[in-house]
C-alpha cells in the first residue's frame, strides 16, 4: 500500500506569510495538532504544530551556565503568560515552525511512512508529489489501514 492510497488530500495548511493566529484559528476550527507551512508554489517550507504553540506560551525559567571561567544567567520570562500569549498571535508562522519537515513521496510504501512516524516520534507526514504537497498522513491512517484486514 501506498502513501496516496490512505493520505488524506484535502490537507489544511498556513502560508509562509501568515500569523499564529491563523494557525491557531484552524488548531480550533478543524480541531487538529498541526499544518504544514507553504509558498506561494505549495511547496512546504516549513512544519508548525501545538507543540511549537506550548513551547512558546509555557514557562521559560532562568538557565544558569557555571564553568571554570565564566558564570552567566539566562533570564526566563520577564511577562506573564497572557503577555505571552498575545504576543504569539501576532508573530508571523515561520518564526515558530520548524524548519526541518519530514515529508514522505506521495509513492511512498507504507511500511516506511510507519517506520519514520515512529522514528522521528511525529505525529503527521505531509506527501508530497514533484516538491508540492498534495496529502498528508497521520499515525491513526497507518493504523487504520494496517489493521482494517484483521479486525
Amino acid at each position: 500500500m501506498q502513501a496516496h492510497e490512505i493520505m488524506i488530500k484535502q490537507v489544511y495548511k498556513v502560508k509562509e506569510t501568515d500569523t499564529v493566529r491563523s494557525v491557531i484559528e484552524r488548531f480550533i476550527e478543524y480541531r487538529i495538532s498541526g499544518l504544514p507551512i507553504v509558498n506561494e508554489r505549495n511547496e512546504i517550507v516549513s512544519y508548525v504544530s501545538d507543540g511549537d504553540i506550548m513551547r512558546y506560551i509555557g514557562k521559560h525559567r532562568d538557565v544558569v551556565v557555571d564553568s571554570i571561567y565564566y558564570v552567566a544567567v539566562f533570564k526566563g520570562d520577564q511577562e506573564d503568560f497572557e503577555q505571552r500569549a498575545q504576543r504569539l498571535l501576532d508573530l508571523n508562522v515561520k518564526e515558530i515552525g520548524k524548519k526541518k519537515v519530514y515529508t514522505v513521496s506521495w509513492d511512498e510504501e507504507i511500511e516506511n511512512i510507519a517506520a519514520i512516524l515512529g522514528k522521528k516520534q511525529i505525529k503527521k507526514l505531509p506527501v508530497e508529489r514533484n516538491g508540492v504537497l498534495v496529502g498528508i498522513i497521520s499515525r491513526g491512517d497507518v493504523i487504520r489501514h494496517s489493521f482494517k484486514s484483521f479486525l
